[in-house]
């Protein structure tokens, strides 16, 4: 059977029987209702004991700490990733396009045998059709029958489309993308987009970054083992290998993710993240 819905006044209370420490019980009902209960009680699965209560000394304060780090988190990461994604399909769109033509990704002959072309030109149409509102898309129907030169449809791709196109790629194709414009393998950059884009989709959809497995991990990371290979910090090396501008990221991203760490320094267990003490030397690029 189902749970039934709860008024704020019995979320308040639960937290309370189960050994919360709240001080202001008005921030509390307000935090609830901005965040929603269910979302809000992930955050206390650190301090949970195994009857279900909570550890001696959890104030309701301290996991809204924790909230708010993961909240900036996500924000820092989505921007940091976007760059990725810009930079990633710009450098798919001027070599594929330069090495077969404006319509060569229309060509089943220019990918590899794992291709299923006719599922890939399914998916293209459906993104046309989803955006068909859109101004780039309105203009290559009115003005080029409803065909598109591969720099503008991959203007469609999500990030996820963009990784499945680069790993159907001919393999001598995916080895010159790889080493000029990342200067790493293609096993390595499979591994590390396919890791960026479930980071990117945590991030997108306000998933929980703080104590959480992931389901991709990076490989051949050094720092990277079977203790931390499923956390945020082996997601933020990988998206620190794809990353395509060293100044910037040890300019901006590193004191805005310093300032985070910070900010909430007294609430963080870094182990809930697969950081280690020395994280800051590793992180940075």
């Amino acid at each position: 059977m189902l749970k039934q819905p709860t008024t704020y006044e019995c979320q308040l209370a639960k937290l309370h029987e189960r050994g919360c420490e709240i001080s202001d019980e008005a921030f509390c009902e307000e935090i609830l209702s901005k965040v929603g209960y269910y979302r809000f009680s992930a955050y206390f699965l650190p301090y949970k004991t195994v009857d279900k209560k909570y550890k001696q000394g959890t104030e309701f304060t301290k996991v809204y700490s924790l909230y708010e780090f993961d909240r900036k988190m996500r924000h820092l990461l989505f921007s940091v990733i976007e760059e990725i994604e810009v930079y990633l399909r710009a450098q798919l769109s001027y070599f594929h396009a330069h090495k077969y033509g404006s319509d060569g990704y229309m060509n089943p002959d220019n990918y590899s045998n794992r291709h299923k072309h006719e599922t890939f030109i399914n998916r293209i149409n459906q993104l046309i059709t989803t955006n068909r509102k859109a101004a780039l898309v309105k203009h290559h129907i009115t003005v080029y029958d409803g065909t598109f030169p591969f720099w503008a449809i991959i203007e469609l791709f999500s990030f996820g489309m963009l990784s499945y196109f680069y790993a159907d790629m001919i393999g001598t194709d995916q080895k010159q993308i790889a080493f000029d414009s990342f200067n790493t393998t293609v096993s390595k950059m499979k591994s590390w987009l396919y890791c960026c884009t479930n980071l990117r989709n945590s991030c997108a959809h306000y998933g929980r970054l703080y104590n959480n497995v992931f389901r991709a991990a990076p490989a051949q990371l050094q720092n990277v083992n079977s203790d931390n290979k499923r956390t945020l910090f082996a997601a933020i090396l990988a998206v620190r290998a794809l990353y395509p501008d060293k100044v910037k990221w040890n300019g901006v991203f590193m004191p805005e993710i310093m300032s985070v760490f910070y900010e909430h320094r007294d609430v963080l267990e870094l182990s809930h993240i697969g950081f280690p003490d020395n994280w800051e030397d590793l992180v940075r690029k």
